[in-house]
């Protein structure tokens, strides 16, 4: 069992009657910890002597402690002056304990509580007792706690309440937020069906209960920051213990979108809300809306190297935009490419900047990222507009369906394109294929430390839509990290529902051989470090692409360097 880091606080001992313990951790939940406890001290068919609550506050900054003494005054103040006129059995209501937390979120709060609540009742000679858990802003069923010491009873050692969202807050969703909701519990709960009795999906911290003797079992609870609820699943299923799903068992938790935990329900609504409101399809937009909706300026700007092939078809669909006044400037930055680049570009109509001509002081434009930075400095307009050069299927519904939603909508700060990406090797094509840092290194490093994040299919998307006072405050990495870290920086800057994504169809790049993605894949890994809440350390610059290969002593470059924000 991995016992909690923290010292057990000294409590009083349990009476002998307790016969189950709940946990409640709480970090700033002073709106909705009240109507919690309430419930907790509403339980019916089950004396109050016969359970306790454990409340973890955990470095709370609000008024929750205050909440949680008034309810302890509830329980406690009035018994001693009912004690005056009845029996000293007489106890109005349960014991209310508080402990403090670690302060490393709700994992770690719920895993305190429950290791102390575990002793409690071990304490008793109560391991076929009942170690429950729901969350500060959940409201338990009034025999919640009896249901469960019935399933225990009947020969239950781990069990799962059925989670219902506030009526109230889900009915603020999207429609389509709870048809997808639904659809997913019902294929959770098919498969939670091979693990144990399910009437339902659900074992979380809104509502899990264990026995003493199958928590010791399972190992305890981990110290993770989130999800530890589905860890214990898991460590449950390992130790052979089968959680009984039980509809009976319920509890209504909130359904708000911002929550306390890296992960969870709050985490998940959030993300299923975005992508309810924030997809959008590129197909719906056409240039007389567009023209009839502008009022910014609008400047598109297409960092090329060696792009000789591909600048004048995509131009083509392009001018004719910036001729009828969606767009006020068409740049091409150039990496001074040796294959005619800028003379097709200019061919075409293009303004043609040498990306190392700008900010000479400088020195030689060091990637695609400080090609970017620098061509932003040479224009004034409002909306930035990025956009690949080596797209080998450009058409005008591209640039249309980017520039739509940020159009249509001004709250919206960065809008990504994304795309069907297949992979042409040869004759070949594996439809979804294409985009293999992305899925390899980008999707997984969001989902793992930005998951507000993990809604967008194409984070490494060259095209990006940006508001330019967005643009000017962030850090910009001079190299390939440049997509990734615009799409960080801008949710810490202007929230998630300032971001969105549009599909743009299908698109086919050139594709790298795997010796140079190595390279692509370092530096995005190296920008998605950076931004990270671990601790700061330099990025190593440079490694060793393959040892075996016909130089083993060969060092790649990473580009790590960052340009600061251009807004000082």
């Amino acid at each position: 069992m991995e016992l909690s880091a923290a010292a057990t606080p000294a409590l009083p001992a349990p009476a002998d009657t307790v016969r189950a313990v709940v946990v409640v951790p709480a970090r700033d939940e002073e709106d909705r910890i009240g109507a919690c406890l309430a419930a907790l001290l509403a339980q019916t068919e089950i004396g109050p002597e016969e359970y306790e609550v454990i409340v973890i506050l955990d470095a709370c900054e609000d008024d929750t402690a205050a909440v949680v003494a008034a309810a302890r005054s509830a329980v406690d103040g009035p018994k001693s002056a009912l004690y005056q006129r009845f029996s000293a059995h007489q106890q109005l209501g349960p014991a209310i304990h508080v402990v403090p937390g670690p302060g490393r979120g709700a994992g770690p709060a719920r895993a305190t509580g429950m290791d102390v609540g575990c002793a409690r009742l071990e304490s008793l000679g109560r391991g076929d007792g009942l170690l429950a858990s729901t969350d500060a802003d959940s409201v338990v069923a009034r025999d919640w706690i009896a249901r469960q010491l019935e399933a225990i009873a009947g020969g239950a050692e781990a069990i799962g309440g059925e989670v219902h969202l506030d009526p109230a807050e889900a009915a603020a969703l999207p429609d389509g937020v709870l048809a997808r909701r639904q659809a997913d519990l019902a294929a959770r709960t098919r498969e939670a069906a091979t693990r144990g009795p399910a009437e339902h999906a659900h074992f979380s911290g809104a509502s899990l209960g264990v026995t003493p003797r199958a928590y010791r079992r399972a190992g305890g609870m981990a110290w993770m920051a989130a999800l530890e609820d589905q860890e214990l699943e898991d460590r449950l299923h390992a130790a052979g213990i089968a959680i009984h799903r039980l509809r009976p068992v319920s509890v209504v938790t909130a359904a708000r979108t911002a929550g306390r935990a890296e992960r969870g329900l709050a985490r998940d609504l959030e993300l299923a809300r975005w992508l309810e409101e924030r997809r959008y399809d590129g197909a719906e937009f056409d240039a007389d809306r567009l023209l009839g909706a502008k009022a910014t300026s609008i400047a598109a700007i297409l960092p090329a190297r060696e792009c000789a092939r591909t600048i004048g078809p995509i131009l083509e669909s392009i001018v004719p935009l910036h001729g009828a006044g969606l767009l006020d400037e068409l740049i091409v930055v150039d990496a001074d490419s040796i294959d005619g680049t800028a003379a097709v570009a200019r061919e075409h109509g293009a303004t043609v900047l040498s990306e190392s001509a700008l900010r000479p002081e400088l020195g030689p434009a060091r990637g695609k990222g400080d090609a970017m930075w620098r061509a932003v400095g040479a224009t004034d307009a409002e909306l930035i507009v990025f956009l690949d050069a080596d797209t080998v299927d450009f058409h005008p519904g591209l640039l249309i369906g980017l520039l739509g939603p940020p159009l249509v909508d001004p709250s919206l700060a960065l809008v990504k394109g994304t795309f069907r990406r297949p992979f042409a090797l040869g004759d070949a094509v594996r439809e979804g294929e294409g985009g293999r840092v992305t899925e390899l290194v980008a999707r997984p490093l969001l989902n793992l430390h930005f998951p507000s994040l993990a809604g967008f299919a194409q984070p490494l998307a060259g095209e990006i839509a940006i508001r330019r006072d967005v643009f000017e405050r962030l850090s910009v990495p001079v190299g390939y990290g440049v997509e990734i870290a615009m799409l960080i920086d801008a949710l810490g800057l202007a929230g998630l529902d300032a971001l969105a994504e549009v599909d743009l169809g299908v698109r086919q790049n050139r594709h790298q051989s795997l010796r140079a993605l190595s390279a692509m894949a370092g530096e995005v890994m190296v920008a998605v470090e950076r931004r990270t809440d671990g601790p700061a350390r330099p990025a190593f610059p440079a490694f060793r692409p393959r040892p075996e290969g016909p130089d083993p002593n060969e060092l790649w470059r990473l580009r790590c360097e960052e340009r600061p924000p251009l807004a000082g």
